[in-house]
């Protein structure tokens, strides 16, 4: 049998809540009716309205549908953005600016230029979506089951930290093709216009290699950058919630709730670009160069220059960022998942320290 308690731990999918293992172990009978009346502040019991247990498989497979919703649409909603952002890191001297970048696209390749690499953008960060986000919520499940329920919670920020770096080192594998392929398109005018047009080219000039050689400075900005994305925006949460929202998240509906998420999420975005726009500076330039590597092209940039195109980016992933927590918190509504509050300190703990009588 599986105590009542840990059931309930279990089924609650924190944005910022310890997650709990189950394990069998065989208790008396007479203690059932105590569990049931405990309940544990670290995770709340699942709603009767939930429509599945957290971490079955319809949930963690609905948590990558939200996943590549929420990537895959807002990464190809500010193509435009990206674009100009790209060519102000590989080609400083022709695009001096945001405006400057936009006005001189637009004057070369008209609006429909604005357009370029959308498709491999789509496909790309949908994919990278699907194992961010699905596989953020199993390494969840993983590490919480190493530490146990104390721990988890003593060791949230930890625990969230080392999820999403795991989930990301896979999530960059996914997206790796499809970003040397936007890049390409995106900063070599003339070299191809389309997804179908680029692939092929690639291929036969630089082998399986042109679509993974950008893999490791991908490492360098992704796992930095969704570190700070899953445990600034896990945090944040925590924090509003605790001392910015005027009543308990119980009483707050489910639009309230999602005003949250968007806020968080905007915060934790100013810090992702900031920790991630030095290796993304390098992205941009190696998927441009034929042959070069990550050094050889930091060593190329300088100091100052793999900071060109900061504030760009910061308007880019902060809008991104809230964006996609409020999508993905979105269809973990519409799909009725768990969806328990910030976490508290466990009863066991609190017992421990002290702090209950």
């Amino acid at each position: 049998m599986y105590p009542t308690a840990l059931t309930q731990l279990a089924r609650g999918n924190p944005f910022s809540a310890p997650l709990f293992a189950l394990q069998k172990v065989e208790e008396p009978q007479q203690n059932l009716s105590r569990q049931n009346t405990r309940k544990l502040a670290a995770a709340a019991t699942s709603d009767e309205g939930d429509s599945c247990e957290f971490g079955s498989q319809k949930y963690l497979v609905l948590c990558g549908f939200g996943g590549i919703l929420s990537c895959g649409t807002t990464h190809t909603a500010v193509v435009p953005l990206d674009l100009v952002k790209c060519r102000m890191q590989v080609n400083p001297d022709k695009y001096k600016s945001i405006g400057n970048g936009f006005s001189v696209t637009v004057k070369e390749d008209g609006v429909r230029g604005l357009a370029k690499g959308w498709a491999p953008t789509f496909i790309g960060y949908s994919m990278q979506g699907l194992c961010k986000f699905g596989f953020y919520e199993v390494f969840k499940i993983f590490y919480s089951d190493l530490l146990g329920e104390e721990n988890t919670y003593l060791w949230r920020t930890s625990l969230y930290l080392a999820a999403s770096a795991s989930a990301e080192f896979f999530a960059d594998i996914a997206l790796a093709p499809m970003e040397a392929v936007k890049v390409r398109i995106q900063t070599q005018p003339g070299y191809a216009n389309t997804l179908r047009q680029c692939v092929p080219k690639m291929f036969a000039e630089e082998g399986l290699w042109a679509f993974y050689k950008g893999v490791v400075p991908l490492w360098m900005r992704q796992i930095p950058y969704t570190m700070m994305k899953f445990a600034c925006f896990e945090r944040t949460v925590e924090t509003l919630y605790k001392y910015v929202v005027p009543k308990p998240r119980s009483e707050c509906s489910k639009s309230e709730q999602l005003v949250v998420t968007f806020v968080a999420g905007y915060i934790a975005g100013v810090f992702c670009a900031i920790v991630s726009h030095p290796a993304d500076s390098v992205v941009s330039v190696l998927n441009k160069e034929k042959g070069s590597t990550a050094v050889q092209v930091l060593k190329k940039l300088g100091p100052k220059g793999v900071w060109k195109g900061l504030v760009a980016r910061i308007i880019m992933i902060g809008t991104l960022t809230a964006l996609q927590w409020f999508i993905y918190d979105s269809v973990k509504v519409y799909f009725r998942l768990p969806r328990p509050p910030p976490p508290e300190m466990p009863e066991s703990l609190k017992k421990k320290l002290g702090l209950t009588d």
